[in-house]
């Protein structure tokens, strides 16, 4: 897939999202900005909301897409997705913040499992939504691992 950055969009640096989260004392004003991380989200082109970019294991509809750049001799890979559910949308940015724009050897070095305790989400979110979670995640480490 060719790269096109209004496809892509910008992503809010990674570090910033976890000072967001840490900042919320309780649940519900991270689940509160959570979904609002989600309306933020670009919206993906209705071409890419298909079976083909559909991400399996989410029980929401969460579709997925990923182009890669080389910079430095190095690729670069680039994410975008999409859900029909604000909440899920929040953990799509999660994880778009997490990996798009980043090297094979960056991704291999992010630990969202951590992350996701860190931020507070990991205890609050049902088995369901964190299964779809992992499901993006190995997604988006299996494209990188094929470049």
């Amino acid at each position: 897939m060719h790269y096109d950055p209004e496809v892509f969009g910008a992503q809010r640096p990674l570090q910033e999202l976890i000072e967001d989260f840490e900042f919320l004392d309780d649940w519900e004003d991270r689940y509160a900005y959570l979904i609002d991380l989600g309306k933020q989200l670009t919206t993906l082109p209705q071409s890419y909301k298909s079976e083909e970019y559909r991400v399996k294991g989410c029980t929401s509809q969460v579709w997925l897409i990923h182009s890669q750049t080389e910079e430095n001799g190095q690729v670069i890979h680039h994410y975008n997705a999409d859900s029909d559910a604000f909440i899920v949308r929040g953990l799509v940015a999660i994880v778009l913040s997490a990996y798009s724009g980043k090297t094979n050897h960056e991704i291999e070095q992010i630990d969202l499992a951590t992350l996701f305790s860190k931020i507070g989400l990991e205890r609050n979110l049902s088995i369901s939504r964190r299964n779809g979670f992992a499901s993006m995640v190995a997604k988006v480490k299996e494209w990188a691992q094929q470049s």
